[in-house]
C-alpha cells in the first residue's frame, strides 16, 4: 500500500499563497499518477490539479488554471500544490491522491479506489 502525509494547510488573505505537500511512502512512487482532489462542505470532492507519473503532463479545473502549478519530485517521493491569488471559494479540505493508471482519473472518489492521505484544511478569508 501507499501512504500518503499532506501538509502546508492553513489560513490565509484573499489574494495570498499556499504549497501544499504530499509526501509518499513506498519505493514505486513514479508508478503513480498524482493529484489534488479538494472538498467544500456539503459538496462532493472534485479534481483541482494531476501530474502523469513523469511529470511531463498536467491537467487543472477550469476554476484554478492560471492560479494553480502541480509538480513532483519523483526522488523524494514528494508532489507540491502551489497556489497562487487564493480566493475564499477556493477554502476545502484537500486531498492528495495516488493512481496507478499513467493518468488521474477525476472519478476516483466515485470509484472508492486508489490511495488517499488524510487531507489538510485550506481557508482563504476575504
Amino acid at each position: 500500500q501507499v501512504q500518503l502525509v499532506e501538509s502546508g494547510g492553513g489560513l490565509v488573505q484573499a489574494g495570498d499563497s499556499l504549497r501544499l505537500s504530499c509526501a509518499a511512502s513506498g519505493r514505486t512512487f513514479s508508478s503513480y499518477a498524482m493529484g489534488w482532489f479538494r472538498q467544500a462542505p456539503g459538496k462532493e470532492r472534485e479534481l483541482v490539479a494531476s501530474i502523469s507519473r513523469s511529470g511531463a503532463t498536467t491537467a487543472y479545473a477550469d476554476s484554478v488554471k492560471g492560479r494553480f502549478t502541480i509538480s513532483r519530485d519523483n526522488t523524494k517521493n514528494t508532489v507540491y500544490l502551489q497556489m497562487n491569488s487564493l480566493k475564499p471559494e477556493d477554502t476545502a479540505v484537500y486531498y492528495c491522491a495516488a493512481d496507478p493508471r499513467h493518468f488521474m482519473s477525476p472519478r476516483l472518489a466515485r470509484e472508492e479506489s486508489g490511495y488517499w492521505g488524510q487531507g489538510t484544511q485550506v481557508t482563504v478569508s476575504s
